[in-house]
Order: structure tokens, then sequence, then C-alpha cells
């Protein structure tokens, strides 16, 4: 390990062999700004929910999301609008009617491990250091 002394002054010591790892398994600074973005589309919770009740059913209509959101038509048509942009739902008209459903490439487990797993993670208490 060698010192490293930061900007403030402050030296500490330095594991090159981490540090390189690290590196070598970032994600570049592009795919940072999409995964920024595309986690800045989850962070709506009328989209987050949207997403979580496609996941439950085959698919639904603007009128029914928001019956099962408990939200208003236009919120639900405003966050599936963004979603269908984004590339995460889909659409299929029937006659005058959509149906909406997660895109075919939607990754399940993100949905089944990821997402979940995050929701859980905000409830646990935080940890004091």
């Amino acid at each position: 390990m060698s010192e490293h002394r930061s900007a403030g002054g402050h030296s500490h010591p330095v594991d090159a062999e981490r540090v390189e790892a690290a590196r070598q398994r970032l994600i570049s600074p592009e795919d940072a700004a999409r995964l920024s973005s595309l986690l800045g589309l989850l962070a709506d919770p009328v989209r987050a929910r949207i997403l979580y009740a496609l996941d439950t059913v085959e698919e639904l209509c603007v009128g029914d999301l928001a019956l099962a959101l408990e939200a208003s038509e236009d919120s639900v048509g405003y966050g599936l609008r963004i979603l269908r942009t984004a590339g995460l739902v889909t659409g299929r008209k029937a006659g005058r009617i959509v149906y909406y459903r997660l895109a075919d490439d939607f990754p399940q487990p993100l949905r089944e491990h990821c997402l979940r797993r995050l929701v859980e993670l905000t409830r646990a208490p935080l940890d004091e250091d």
C-alpha cells in the first residue's frame, strides 16, 4: 500500500490493486448518465407503480391502471407516455382502447430482485457510523 494525499491535505493508505480493480469494473460516464436517466424515470411513484402493476397482469388500459393505482387517468396516461418513450412499456390498440404491457425485453431480474430489494432496503433502519 502507498500513501495518497487528498485535495484537503489528508493522507491515507491506498490499496492500488483494489483501486485498479474498481476502475476496471466501472461503467463508462455515458452509461452512468443513461442509468441515471433511467432511474430518474423510476423515481416517480406513479411510474414505478405502473411497472409493478403491469408486472402483475399481462396488460391494462389507462382507465384500469388508474383504478388499480388509485390515481388519476391523466397522471397514469402521462406516466405511460414517459415509460413508452423510454421503451419500458408497449401498447396494443384494440379499437379505441390502448392496452399497455411491459416491453418484451424488460429485464425480469430487475423486476424481481433489484427493484423489490431496493424497496426493502429503504424500509430497513439506517446504520449509524
